[in-house]
């Protein structure tokens, strides 16, 4: 049973992102699947784990082309929780989710350092 959940979690992501290329692995410790997506160029586009039945869980991270991440944030179960971070060259806007859906958005400018 458990080879059949893994193997429709491994289609469940091959149907969702079938043009990029990406790296599986399961973490025996937590029993998530581990995945590392690349854009064309090889740079990562985004990394982040799912449950053996194909949910995302957990921190998920995206990246530009240049390796600068775009955004940060957090899934339970399928389901966008807590703060997101979404980043621009200008601002870092701060969304809130609660039940899957935005409770709150705060955006902030970046200084000319780098710092909000």
């Amino acid at each position: 049973m458990k080879k059949f959940i893994l193997i429709f979690a491994f289609l469940i992501t091959v149907v969702s992102f079938a043009q990029q290329k990406r790296d599986l692995k399961l973490n025996k410790d937590t029993n998530l699947i581990e995945v590392v997506y690349y854009h064309d160029n090889g740079a990562v586009s985004q990394t982040g784990t799912y449950t053996a039945d194909g949910k995302l869980q957990g921190e998920w991270l995206s990246f530009d082309t240049a390796g600068k991440k775009v955004v940060s944030g957090n899934y339970d179960n399928g389901k966008k929780v807590g703060k997101w971070f979404y980043y621009t060259n200008e601002t870092i806007k701060e969304v809130d989710y609660s039940e899957n859906a935005i409770a709150g958005l705060k955006e902030s400018e970046v200084k000319e350092s780098g710092e909000l």
